[in-house]
């Protein structure tokens, strides 16, 4: 639901469906209990790691209404850098990812050099 050119239906199913994956995280379990080379816990950490990641990529990509970068979206084809020449920080609102919401939140970009050494670059579209 998030390839490289994206749309926004597709976004927009993809965080309903990973939503509803995050759910079924609670049945998954450790049967091994073992404190040396536990590969089942290990492959577990490991698949809620990537759920994590791929919700919140999901959120933060639906949430851009713009195309920047890698972020291309169809619905969107233009940079918008009055709106969106910001940073979005997402957040698992609770421990486990089953219980969590995802929370965006935004900083502002450092676009000028923080001394003397480096002039300023503006902004400018990528063209290839």
């Amino acid at each position: 639901y998030a390839p490289v050119y994206r749309n926004s239906k597709d976004l927009e199913t993809g965080k309903v469906e990973v939503a509803k994956v995050l759910k079924k995280f609670k049945d998954v379990g450790v049967t091994d209990r073992t404190l040396v080379w536990n590969t089942d816990l290990i492959e577990t950490m490991e698949l809620e790691n990537l759920l994590t990641q791929a919700a919140q990529q999901m959120f933060s990509a639906e949430a851009r209404k713009e195309s920047r970068g890698a972020h291309a979206q169809e619905n969107y084809p233009d940079r918008d850098d009055v709106n969106w020449m910001k940073h979005t920080l997402s957040y698992q609102t609770a421990r486990n990812i089953e219980d969590a919401a995802i929370k965006l939140e935004y900083r502002p970009v450092i676009d000028k050099p923080l001394d003397d050494e480096m002039h300023h670059v503006p902004p400018a579209k990528r063209v290839y």
